[in-house]
């Protein structure tokens, strides 16, 4: 990897956090946390695991929601956000579907006409 090419992965990794800290302060204030697992500049994708707090947490998979939708509009690098709980392993994580529980967004398959998903409550 050249050294431009790390530049440019240590600035996306920067805004990711930054966008992070900046739109949801709420998942740290609720004692949650937010960290970036994995980055693929080729692909578009950020891998975002959320933890203490959110692990359990009833409002999670609409903060994943809102995390998602919001990001892929401000980082216009990222086309696709991948994001979960880790709660029953590591369903949601890049490498596939294990079987966990479906958030709002995310299709399995069938007729589904639009992948919003409810409104995040902030």
């Amino acid at each position: 990897m050249s050294a431009e090419t790390e530049d440019s992965d240590d600035d996306l990794r920067e805004r990711i956090t930054n966008f992070l800290r900046r739109n949801f302060p709420q998942i740290q204030m609720h004692g949650g946390s937010a960290a970036i697992q994995e980055i693929d500049r080729e692909e578009g994708t950020v891998t975002i695991q959320l933890g203490g707090a959110c692990s359990g947490c009833g409002i999670s998979p609409m903060t994943i929601q809102a995390i998602k939708t919001r990001m892929t509009k401000e980082i216009p690098e990222i086309e696709t956000v991948h994001a979960n709980t880790g709660m029953g392993g590591n369903e949601g994580m890049a490498g596939g579907d294990h079987g966990g529980p479906s958030f709002p967004g995310e299709s399995r398959g069938g007729d589904v006409k639009s992948d919003e998903g409810p409104e995040a409550p902030f």
